[in-house]
């Protein structure tokens, strides 16, 4: 039986291409959830009325902005900005613990057989710099922008370090935050070269799932 429609938030959207605001718990694209769930893809595709390419993912749990192209050559001309690293990327996660100050994390990363990626000295290099926005007792809430795009990347840097974004199953706590039961990660903003508008920033503000959970900290 197929679930429930995703109901998607238009952040940008114009002849090339479109930014919608992912919610936690969505697949991005299928292969990844119990069958006949509806992946974001789909339901962009869905609201395009026409074919949508992927130009990168985000967790599932994780929310926040994310970018499908419209036709084939969007899809290359915004994916060979990701492959050079020439996107900007900016997340809100409230970690566990008292984070002390600014700082940026350079370990090399890799994945293992069992799925999980971890820390390891034959892994890619791979840079993630955090700083302080707010301080809570025993959580913080912290700005990060990943230099590298690394698959887990700033949950497990950040788990590396001692600090844990709340709510992941994963690669830190056993179970998840708050009533919506969720990653507390969330991709603020994006900024890149649009084909033909140039510079261009999609932002997405968090939703009531994450911010309610920081105001009750």
């Amino acid at each position: 039986m197929r679930s429930v429609p995703i109901e998607i938030e238009i952040l940008h959207e114009d002849a090339l291409l479109v930014a919608v605001a992912k919610p936690a718990g969505a697949i991005v694209v299928p292969g990844r959830g119990p069958a006949g769930e509806e992946c974001l893809r789909d339901a962009v595709a869905r609201h395009a009325g026409g074919r949508i390419w992927v130009v990168h993912r985000l967790d599932r749990e994780a929310s926040g902005a994310v970018l499908f192209a419209k036709d084939p050559g969007t899809h290359r001309a915004l994916s060979i900005q990701f492959e050079k690293r020439q996107v900007k990327k900016t997340y809100l996660a409230l970690v566990q613990g008292r984070v002390a100050g600014d700082g940026e994390i350079d370990r090399p990363l890799r994945e293992f057989g069992s799925g999980k990626v971890g820390v390891a000295a034959d892994g890619k290099a791979s840079l993630t710099r955090y700083r302080v926005q707010k301080r809570f007792r025993g959580a913080t809430l912290l700005v990060v922008e990943p230099a590298s795009g690394r698959r887990h990347q700033i949950r497990v840097h950040l788990y590396s370090i001692g600090h844990p974004v709340m709510g992941d199953t994963r690669y830190g706590e056993d179970r998840p935050v708050g009533r919506a039961g969720r990653l507390m990660l969330h991709a603020l903003e994006i900024v890149f070269s649009h084909p033909t508008a140039g510079p261009m920033t999609v932002a997405c503000e968090p939703g009531p799932d994450f911010t309610g959970i920081i105001g009750a900290l």
